[in-house]
């Protein structure tokens, strides 16, 4: 399937290498309202660069919208009424609303649309397989150092929803109440937050992100019944620690333990990590979700209530004037 790329700057340029470098797609070419930096693109990947986004458009199976938040719907919404599918990076569009609006018109075109929400296809993610994973603790951080780059909107828009779109994946329930706080450092908007999440089952996340941290991490840890599992998406590793109350009678080691209810083993299980290309992964996958006639992996749904519990987020921290 013929990709189209929307926007070549920092993030744009990775999606056209992964495309370029898929055995299964094809790069028509991109579109970038920046000459200058088009040329430049041009001239290094070897890729050509559309001197408008109609013809961008009439040229491709899907368009791949990489662009500042602030776009994506008008973008999106003129790639749909042409009858092209649309995969589009997180956040998904700058309001709740405008999102909603892409739903209706993604229904009305009967079209597919993707939301480029990552961590779905990393492999510490993946490695949980056909698990049964049912959360009543989740606790995450995911920390940054500065980069100007991303500034426009919070942390809770730029790295949070990252961890948002993967704890409502894990949690089958709604939310119930959410609690934040957030400090303006080095922006206009939350530079870190933390936010505590309470979902109608019971179950509790404690996430918090931070784009001045002098260190990088992406972390998340998982307690439930008789469980614990540890994902760690920046070294790409898992591991799942998992109480029985008799011999799992499988190949894991297992401790046995002596507790006053009797004899319990403890298994501790570190899955293989597959070396994939997240980006590539999530791009291949959609288009070939479009020609098996099935549901994308990452649903505009799924955009949606990322943003739609971010904004909630944000509207908490806005209570409490911590950064006004």
């Amino acid at each position: 399937m013929r990709y189209g790329v929307f926007g070549a700057g920092h993030l744009g340029k990775i999606h056209i290498k992964c495309i370029q470098e898929s055995e299964s797609l094809d790069l028509a070419g991109f579109y970038d309202p920046d000459k200058a930096a088009a040329a430049k693109v041009t001239e290094a990947l070897g890729v050509t660069a559309y001197a408008d986004p109609e013809s961008l458009i009439r040229d491709c199976d899907i368009i791949d919208i990489v662009t500042p938040t602030i776009t994506h719907f008008a973008l999106a919404n003129m790639a749909l009424q042409a009858g092209r599918h649309v995969f589009i990076e997180k956040p998904v569009t700058h309001t709740v609303q405008e999102a909603e609006a892409l739903i209706a018109m993604r229904n009305k075109q009967n079209l597919s649309v993707q939301v480029g929400h990552v961590e779905r296809f990393n492999p510490a993610f993946l490695a949980l397989g056909q698990r049964e994973i049912s959360p009543m603790f989740v606790e995450g951080h995911r920390l940054a150092t500065f980069n100007p780059r991303g500034t426009d909107v919070s942390v809770v828009l730029d790295l949070m929803i990252h961890d948002l779109d993967i704890l409502l994946t894990l949690v089958p329930s709604k939310v119930l109440d959410i609690n934040a706080n957030g400090v303006s450092v080095v922006s206009d908007t939350p530079d870190i937050c933390n936010a505590r999440i309470t979902f109608e089952n019971g179950c509790v996340a404690n996430l918090t992100a931070s784009r001045i941290s002098l260190k990088q991490m992406r972390k998340m840890r998982i307690f439930q019944r008789d469980a614990y599992i540890s994902l760690d998406f920046l070294d790409r590793k898992a591991s799942l620690l998992r109480l029985y109350h008799e011999h799992p009678g499988t190949d894991l080691p297992a401790m046995e333990l002596e507790t006053p209810k009797g004899s319990k083993w403890l298994s501790m299980e570190t899955p293989p990590m597959e070396p994939v290309n997240a980006i590539r992964m999530e791009l291949e996958t959609f288009a070939d979700s479009i020609q098996q006639g099935v549901p994308s992996p990452v649903t505009l749904e799924d955009g949606l209530e990322a943003l739609r519990v971010a904004y909630q987020i944000l509207d908490q921290i806005e209570k409490t004037n911590v950064y006004a």
